[in-house]
């Protein structure tokens, strides 16, 4: 029997369950390999907002790291708010020595509703520090242009462009998620050293829609780790998000906007506890 494959989620909580650590457990979990977290920031939230963050010190987010790392074997690591510079080159500095191999970097820094999770400073010692350990980068339009510092990208059509001009900075590779455009198909555009291509899905008329970077970067995490290549192990990630959302609303969680249903394989097919 081949054994379990292990994966580290970096991020912050979120106690509504739909982002977040909660959310990466969850599709990390749901993907097949075993997770493991360590906390980043206390979020105050649910489905329809932020109302507050409290940042973890970094030092001690770098004891979480090492606590893992010390005893544990790590496959891969998914990385996901982080909020500060201080815990971003803490974050930085601690898998850099711990050689951490299979590093999927979700760049959070604005929540669904708006609210901002990521300092100006914060998303320079992102770029100058985490960027280089990244095996992929999976930023959101908003995100890609934060992190070029340029207007936010409208024509899918440039979205090949934007993602060579993000692997510049780095990263071994760039899953640029196009979920922000309109029409009736999601496109993503994966861009790596050897060349690029779409991953493309039907857009699922849905508000319940709350975590789905958090979800398809862990996804896409655990799929690293149990030895997919980084196009199939985009490719798996892309097909579980999009039927986590075309389950999102039999959820019914929240007022706002509710969260995907990680769980839709085993739960739809049976396996649910009774």
């Amino acid at each position: 029997m081949s054994k379990i494959k292990h994966v580290l989620a970096i991020a912050g909580s979120d106690p509504s369950g739909g982002a977040g650590i909660q959310a990466d457990i969850k599709a990390i979990s749901a993907n097949g390999a075993y997770a493991m977290a360590a906390i980043t920031a206390l979020t105050a939230q649910n489905t329809r907002g932020v109302r507050g963050v409290q940042l973890v010190a970094p030092e001690f987010v770098t004891a979480q790291i090492d606590a893992v790392f010390e005893d544990i074997h790590v496959d891969a690591v998914k990385i996901g708010m982080l909020g500060s510079p201080e815990i971003t080159l803490a974050v930085a500095e601690a898998l850099a020595r711990h050689h951490a191999q299979c590093i999927v970097l979700d760049p959070v820094m604005v929540a669904k509703g708006g609210d901002r999770l990521l300092s100006e400073a914060a998303i320079r010692t992102l770029i100058e520090r985490l960027l280089p350990l990244a095996t992929i980068l999976t930023p959101n339009l908003p995100e890609a242009a934060a992190l070029l510092d340029e207007p936010e990208l409208t024509d899918p059509a440039a979205m090949p462009a934007l993602a060579e001009r993000l692997l510049s900075l780095g990263p071994s590779a760039v899953l640029l998620k196009g979920g922000h455009l309109s029409g009736a198909v999601s496109p993503d555009y994966l861009a790596t050293a050897d060349g690029g291509v779409w991953l493309e899905a039907e857009r699922i008329p849905t508000k319940n829609t709350h975590g789905t970077g958090c979800t398809l970067s862990s996804a896409l995490a655990a799929q690293l780790a149990i030895g997919a290549e980084p196009i199939v192990a985009a490719r798996a990630a892309k097909v579980y998000v999009a039927g986590a959302i075309a389950h999102a609303d039999s959820l019914e969680v929240g007022q706002g906007q509710g969260p995907t249903h990680h769980f839709h394989a085993l739960w739809h097919a049976g396996h649910a506890p009774s």
